[in-house]
């Protein structure tokens, strides 16, 4: 299974990053393969590119902003695998959330 997902909070600081480190621990515990975008202060760090989006059986956004280049994930929108929670959600009930994740991938 593969996950990708954006991270980005209002500060673009500390919740950013928080939810990325949450999101990559849970899903190697698990054996899932995740990618997480960040869009924060210091601009956009490890960028997905549209073959990988492609390729992610779900997208989650863990957001509290508007992203930039937002309409890369159109087609998984389409598709209704697009999970988007608050950065703090994404921190605070990460099992919660990858378990989510696992049963949109398997409808």
């Amino acid at each position: 299974m593969k996950i990708v997902a954006v991270s980005a909070c209002t500060a673009g600081i500390a919740h950013t990053y928080m939810a990325q480190e949450a999101l990559e621990q849970e899903c190697e515990k698990r054996g899932i393969e995740i990618k997480v975008e960040t869009q924060g202060g210091m601009g956009i760090d490890n960028e997905l590119e549209q073959d990988e989006i492609d390729e992610a059986d779900v997208v989650i956004f863990a957001v509290a902003v508007g992203i930039e280049m937002e309409d890369r994930f159109d087609e998984k929108r389409d598709e209704d695998k697009i999970i988007e929670v608050d950065p703090s959600y994404a921190i605070k009930n990460t099992k919660d959330l990858i378990d989510e994740a696992v049963e949109l991938a398997q409808n």
